[in-house]
């Protein structure tokens, strides 16, 4: 009896090196993979007009098809070494109950605000990170079997700062004052969202993602000992958690104003790479971070959009700097919206012909 013609298995990609996961599993390659946070946003052309079809910034998050489409556009327009997933770091708090909605020209707004209601009072439902989930399992299905899948969360500090502010604020004193007078009910808040980020982040895994990165873009503003309660603790028990279930899956730290206390963060949480924000010397970094530990950064965005000779020089001195250990060339933070496609363009040719001058000069 014959097979059934539509029984015969699809065809699988062919496994090529990934060199951001080979770098992120310790070793150093002769190109650095490069990719850019927020790579997938407003400074394209085509991520404005999809936007714009679909009407605002959550409207695109929440369509899985959408989402999976900006999170490939930088793909395929640069090629870039790592994809990173199209969505926010907010929706963890909204699947722990928090209304989310985006105000124009203003950001992000979640309510009811926790500096004046109990975490007790909100209903978790997790149901809302499904989109996410199905954006995870479009984008695993169309990259380039040489490029790297990342996800990413929010850290608990980070996402902490909105929902008891209900939104970003230059300094967080509301949130780190409830911290010091109500540390009861402050840990509280960032225990339920390690418990709903290790899940989270682990079915962002299950659907496809290879790596990830936890975005605390807030811990520059605490103190050395709040640091280590509300930064190190809490983001050591999400990789540990993550691991036990996901013991396959990369992740990278990004810490962002974190300073002096990188060195603490790298020990103390366990994390496979550490992300550098553009404040960070590169050499002060390959001198007190850990031996081999990967770093991954750290160029000024600013001097993308400065572009020429002044982006050649500052790429060069990030790329010489951490030429001796495992490295993942990025931003300090994310892409801001008015950069120049050409100044990405250039960025791409510097770090690609550096890692072919080394090639050549080790011959």
């Amino acid at each position: 009896m014959s097979s059934p013609v539509n029984s015969k298995p699809l065809p699988s990609k062919p496994l090529l090196p990934k060199p951001l996961l080979e770098v992120l599993s310790g070793k150093q390659v002769d190109v650095r993979p490069l990719w850019l946070m927020r790579q997938a946003g407003r400074y394209l052309p085509e991520y404005r007009a999809l936007r714009a079809e679909k009407g605002g910034f959550l409207e695109l998050v929440n369509d899985s098809e959408a989402a999976a489409e900006v999170t490939l556009q930088p793909i395929r327009r640069f090629g870039f070494d790592g994809a990173i997933l199209f969505s926010d770091i907010l929706v963890v708090p909204h699947a722990l109950g928090q209304d989310l909605w985006f105000e124009a020209g203003e950001g992000p707004r979640l309510a009811p605000k926790l500096v004046d209601h109990a975490l007790e009072s909100l209903t978790a439902a997790p149901e809302r990170l499904n989109p996410v989930y199905g954006t995870v399992r479009r984008v695993a299905a169309a990259l380039p079997a040489e490029t790297a899948f990342l996800g990413f969360a929010g850290s608990p500090w980070t996402n902490a700062t909105y929902m008891v502010a209900g939104q970003g604020s230059r300094d967080q004193s509301e949130t780190r004052r409830m911290a010091y007078t109500d540390p009861g009910a402050f840990g509280a808040i960032i225990d339920a969202i390690v418990t709903m980020s290790i899940d989270y982040l682990a079915k962002q895994v299950e659907a496809g993602v290879e790596a990830v990165q936890l975005f605390d873009s807030w811990a520059g503003s605490l103190s050395p000992a709040q640091f280590e309660r509300w930064v190190i603790a809490p983001n050591a028990a999400i990789v540990s958690g993550l691991r036990a279930r996901c013991p396959q899956v990369k992740i990278i730290g990004f810490p962002k104003g974190a300073g002096g206390k990188l060195a603490a963060y790298a020990r103390e949480t366990g994390v496979d790479a550490i992300g550098l924000d553009e404040t960070v010397d590169p050499a002060w970094a390959h001198r007190e971070l850990p031996a081999d530990l990967p770093v991954q950064g750290n160029l000024d965005p600013l001097a993308l959009i400065a572009g020429g000779a002044e982006l050649e020089a500052a790429a060069r001195r990030v790329l010489d700097a951490l030429s001796d250990r495992p490295h993942i060339f990025n931003l300090g933070h994310g892409i801001q919206p008015d950069t120049p496609i050409a100044h990405v363009e250039q960025l791409i040719g510097i770090v690609r012909q550096h890692g072919a001058e080394g090639v050549r000069g080790t011959e």
